[in-house]
């Protein structure tokens, strides 16, 4: 698994960098201070996961994120910060980050990286808690107007409560796959990219 670290405290980034490489399955590739350097070394290196600091001098992470997944969908970004704003924890869901971890939950950094690079999303549990939350909801969308089915919006539901496809086969009695297709349905039916937009749209509407 490679890495790029961003954090503008050179510290945190060394001893990021150090706690990583421990691991002899992680290598990590280069280590940058701000934005820029986030999307320089992006294009450069292509790694599986992009940590990234949100608060940096120049440009900061989020600013970086919305650059390299327009040009890149499907970069794997994960950030880290010390901030549980509740705008940044919006904008990074909008932008379709792959997590939001806070720098005092350092224990779940290493699993969280393992679960971005398997292509889950992964949310640190005082940002997870908070999501619901700061995402306002509006009045009563009209889900049959796409053409989405009850079973579908019951698989809605169930991903934006935070459900894995084998917690939701479980519950709903259908095999991983079957609820996998499922998914891929209502994103093409919604116009969504993954299932944090969904669970994001869901909570909008």
């Amino acid at each position: 698994m490679n890495i790029i670290i961003v954090d503008d405290d050179v510290l945190v980034s060394g001893a990021l960098k150090t706690i990583l490489e421990a691991n002899e399955d992680i290598t990590v590739s280069a280590v940058g201070t701000d934005g820029k350097d986030a999307i320089s070394l992006y294009q450069k290196h292509h790694p599986d996961i992009l940590l990234l600091d949100i608060r940096m001098k120049e440009m900061n992470g989020l600013e970086a994120s919305e650059i390299i997944l327009k040009e890149f969908p499907e970069a794997k970004i994960l950030l880290l910060t010390t901030f549980s704003d509740d705008e940044y924890i919006v904008k990074a869901i909008k932008l379709g980050a792959k997590g939001y971890l806070l720098k005092q939950d350092y224990t779940s950094l290493l699993p969280a990286l393992r679960a971005v690079h398997s292509g889950q999303t992964v949310f640190g549990n005082e940002i997870a808690a908070k999501i619901p939350h700061v995402i306002q909801n509006t009045e009563a969308f009209d889900y049959s107007a796409y053409e989405i089915s009850e079973r579908e919006l019951e698989i809605i539901r169930l991903i934006a409560d935070g459900l894995s496809n084998k917690e939701i086969a479980s519950e709903l009695f259908l095999s991983e796959g079957t609820v996998r297709n499922y998914l891929s349905t209502i994103l093409d039916k919604l116009n969504l990219r993954d299932r944090t937009q969904l669970a994001v749209f869901y909570y909008q509407h």
